[in-house]
């Protein structure tokens, strides 16, 4: 089994795996809770969407951290 994006592309954006962690699952959230309150049914799990934001850059870290 593959994980997909590849842990180096995540670790790129992220400087360790504690905070890529971190980051993913208050994204995750963040992304839960939108979707919830908008009444939008996801195709997708959060955490997922998460991943894939991550690797694409799209998060800002330092927003994350707050």
């Amino acid at each position: 089994m593959m994980l997909e994006p590849p842990m180096n592309k995540l670790l790129q954006q992220v400087p360790s795996r504690y905070m890529l962690v971190n980051v993913v699952a208050q994204r995750a959230r963040q992304v839960a809770t939108e979707a919830e309150d908008a009444g939008i049914s996801l195709d997708d799990k959060p955490v997922t969407i998460a991943i894939r934001e991550v690797a694409e850059g799209k998060v800002d870290l330092h927003e994350e951290e707050a």
